[in-house]
């Protein structure tokens, strides 16, 4: 089994440090699919979704890039 990746962990102690502006540049710049899902979770399990509405819209369009099919592949 796989172990969890630190990096939701590390975006949601920025998140509760209040500056959003730098969890959405890493929201944007996320690994996975995996992590912004478990980034997700961690928000509801901490009843902090909805708080910041730019953060939400940011994990939506980082989820909706990273899951598109790619337009093409670099030789």
């Amino acid at each position: 089994m796989a172990t969890p990746s630190p990096w939701p962990g590390k975006v949601m102690a920025i998140l509760k440090s209040g500056n959003s502006a730098a969890a959405i540049a890493q929201i944007k710049v996320a690994p996975t699919v995996r992590d912004l899902r478990a980034l997700e979770k961690a928000l509801a399990a901490a009843q902090l979704t909805g708080r910041w509405k730019d953060v939400d819209i940011a994990i939506a369009e980082s989820l909706q890039a990273l899951s598109a099919p790619r337009l093409h592949r670099s030789p």
